[in-house]
């Protein structure tokens, strides 16, 4: 679908001014009645040369609110470092390493390997409907504790981002 100069001069302000695609589709439906999919507008936001502009996660700012500052001296975590595992009162950082693999496994659409703060690996994978796998092959049993899921999780997400995942 073409658009006039008018339109697309729209789209680009309302890209510029933090629109999310949503948003953007919206307004065309609204101000010109123009019902385009959300991948046609996805395809002209990038045919136009606009970029749309990440609005910030909110549950990420609560999860690094909730996250108390690690005991190194910098005050910041290792990429393999995430929150603070509590035993017995005592606060001890927990140590998970997440890997991603270069040849994902059949069936997958990402793969990689979790090293655990008590040095269990796992294989984890995210399949094409986007469903989460974690094979404990070495003790099928074992069940991680829960900062070691939450730390988990955050790295997991990072190391996805890094790598154009997300």
């Amino acid at each position: 679908m073409q658009l006039t100069n008018e339109q697309t001069d729209a789209v680009r302000a309302w890209v510029d001014e933090g629109a999310s695609l949503s948003e953007v589709q919206t307004r065309l439906k609204e101000t010109f009645g123009l019902e385009m999919t959300y991948l046609d507008v996805r395809l002209l936001v990038l045919d136009i040369g606009a970029s749309v502009k990440d609005k910030p996660d909110p549950k990420k700012k609560e999860e690094q609110k909730a996250e108390p500052a690690a005991p190194d001296a910098d005050g910041e975590f290792d990429e393999a470092e995430s929150g603070d595992e509590e035993d017995d009162g005592q606060t001890t950082p927990s140590r998970v390493s997440v890997t991603l693999d270069k040849i994902v496994v059949p069936g997958a659409m990402v793969s990689g390997e979790v090293t655990f703060s008590d040095g269990t690996k796992s294989r984890w994978l995210i399949d094409q409907y986007g469903r989460f796998g974690l094979d404990t092959q070495s003790d099928p049993g074992y069940r991680p504790s829960e900062d070691d899921l939450r730390s988990f999780q955050t790295q997991l997400r990072t190391v996805l981002r890094q790598n154009g995942y997300a």
